[in-house]
C-alpha cells in the first residue's frame, strides 16, 4: 500500500502522548486497531526512556516511526509479527522509498493551532531518495535496541534485526578512516568573516549569529548544547572561572553527560563582545541565569534546534554568495552541502593539529581517543602526496 501518504505518529517530548487514537488514522485494509494501539504504546514507552537526550530521542523516534509506518500501512503486520525477512524488506524499502514518503524540506511534525497540536500535512518520513551508509547503520543499531527492549517486555518473541546474518547486503565495508565532513580553511574563513559582516550591519540581530558560529567552532558544541529544552537550558552562568583564573564552559551533551570545556582567549573575547553588544557586563557572574542564546523577539531562550539551524544556514548562504562573487565556484558548491555539525568537526580537525589529542577528546566529549584520532588527517595527506606523481603510462628505458 505504498500510495498511502504518511502522517506523523510521534510528537516532540513535551507533547508525547501514549494515546494512539489521537495520533494515527485508520486506513482501508490496514492492521487492526488493537494491534496498532499495542505497537504504539510500546514504542512510546521505549522512546520516553530517552527523554534525557533530545537528539537521541529524535534519532530513535525517526527510525521507529518509519518502521511503524511501513509495518502498518505497507506490510500490514504488527511489530510482534515481524521476522528477519520482513526487516530485510523494510531495509530495501528504506533504500528506495516511494515519492509520497519523501519531503522536499525539513518541516515540524505537528503545528500549534488555536492552542491545539495538529498534524503538519507537509511532513514525510524521509528527506532523501536513498539513505547513506551512516543512515543504514543507524537503522540497524536503533531497531536492534528497540527489539531488545520488546523482547524484555515479552512483546516480541525474538529480535529479527539481530538475526540478519548477511548485513553486508546493506552495509558496505570501508577500508581506512571514516570521512569527516568539515569545512576547508578557506570556507571557514569566508563563513566567519560573513558572520562578522552581518554583525556589523545589524548588531541587534547578528551579534548573536556571530557568537553562535564562534561557539560551535571554538568549543566543538553540538547544536543541542546551544539550544534550550525542558532538560537543559544553557545560561551565561555556565561560563565560569576556576581558581587559576582559567575560564570553562559547562554543558550537557550526548548521552546526558556533563562536561567542562576549556575556553580559549579568542573564545573569551568573543563572549565579551557578545555580552557587551547585549548591554551586559563583559563577563558573566557566578550563577548568572541570562539565557545564552535568547530569542530575537520576546523573552526567554531559543528552544529546540530548528531556530539555531536557520541562523547558521543564513550565514552559510551569505558565505556561499560571497564565494561565488569571488569566483570560487567549487568551494561555494561544497559549502552548500554543509550542515551545522560540520562546524564542530571543523573545530576539532583544526585543534588536533596543535593540541594534545587527549585535551581535544575531553573538550569534545568523545568517549575514546580512537574517535578523536579520526580527525587526524596527516597520514592521509602524506598518503595522497606519495600517490600524486604515480604514472599510468610506463615509459621504457
Amino acid at each position: 500500500m505504498t500510495k498511502y501518504i504518511p502522517s506523523p505518529l510521534f510528537d516532540s517530548l513535551d507533547y508525547l502522548e501514549i494515546k494512539p487514537e489521537k495520533i494515527f488514522k485508520q486506513v482501508p485494509g490496514s492492521l487492526s486497531q488493537d494491534k496498532m494501539s499495542s505497537d504504539y504504546y510500546h514504542a512510546c514507552q521505549f522512546l520516553y526512556a530517552y527523554r534525557g537526550s533530545e537528539e537521541t530521542f529524535k534519532s530513535y523516534r525517526r527510525e521507529i516511526e518509519r518502521l511503524l509506518q511501513w509495518a502498518w500501512f505497507v506490510h500490514e503486520k504488527s511489530l510482534a509479527e515481524l521476522k528477519r525477512e520482513d526487516i530485510e524488506k523494510f531495509l530495501e524499502f528504506c533504500q528506495a522509498p516511494p515519492k509520497t514518503w519523501i519531503a522536499s524540506k525539513h518541516v515540524p511534525r505537528f503545528l500549534d493551532k488555536n492552542g491545539a497540536r495538529i498534524i503538519n500535512e507537509h511532513w514525510r518520513p524521509f528527506m532523501a531518495v536513498s539513505l547513506s551508509q551512516h543512515a543504514l547503520q543507524a537503522i540497524f543499531a536503533i531497531l536492534s535496541s528497540f527489539y531488545h527492549y520488546l523482547e524484555q517486555e515479552e512483546y516480541a518473541l525474538s529480535n529479527p534485526v539481530s538475526q540478519i546474518r548477511q548485513k553486508s547486503k546493506f552495509l558496505r565495508k570501508h577500508q581506512g578512516k571514516r570521512l569527516i565532513r568539515r569545512l576547508s580553511e578557506l570556507q571557514w574563513t569566508y563563513v566567519i568573516e560573513t558572520a562578522e559582516r552581518m554583525a556589523s550591519e545589524n548588531s541587534t540581530l547578528h551579534e548573536r549569529t556571530l557568537f553562535i558560529m564562534n561557539a560551535l567552532f571554538a568549543m566543538y558544541l553540538r547544536i543541542s548544547e546551544l539550544s534550550s529544552t525542558s532538560r537543559w537550558a544553557p545560561q551565561m552562568g555556565h561560563f565560569f572561572r576556576d581558581r587559576d583564573g582559567n575560564w570553562w564552559f559547562k554543558t550537557v551533551g550526548k548521552g546526558n553527560k556533563e562536561r567542562d570545556i576549556s575556553v580559549s582567549n579568542a573564545m573569551l573575547a568573543a563572549l565579551k563582545r557578545y555580552r557587551m553588544s547585549s548591554g551586559l557586563t563583559s563577563l558573566p557572574s557566578p550563577g548568572e541565569t541570562t539565557p545564552l542564546i535568547p530569542k530575537a523577539i520576546g523573552k526567554g531562550p531559543v528552544t529546540g534546534s530548528r531556530h539555531i539551524r536557520r541562523i547558521v544556514q543564513t550565514c552559510f548562504d551569505r558565505a556561499v554568495e560571497k564565494l561565488k562573487e569571488d569566483g570560487l565556484k567549487e568551494d561555494a558548491e561544497m559549502l552548500m552541502t554543509a550542515t551545522v555539525h560540520w562546524l564542530r568537526h571543523t573545530g576539532i580537525s583544526e585543534d588536533v593539529k596543535i593540541r594534545p589529542r587527549e585535551h581535544v577528546r575531553d573538550d569534545a566529549g568523545h568517549s575514546s581517543s580512537a574517535i578523536t584520532d579520526q580527525y587526524i588527517d596527516i597520514e592521509l595527506r602524506e598518503r595522497h602526496a606519495s600517490a600524486k606523481k604515480k604514472l599510468i603510462k610506463i615509459l621504457g628505458d
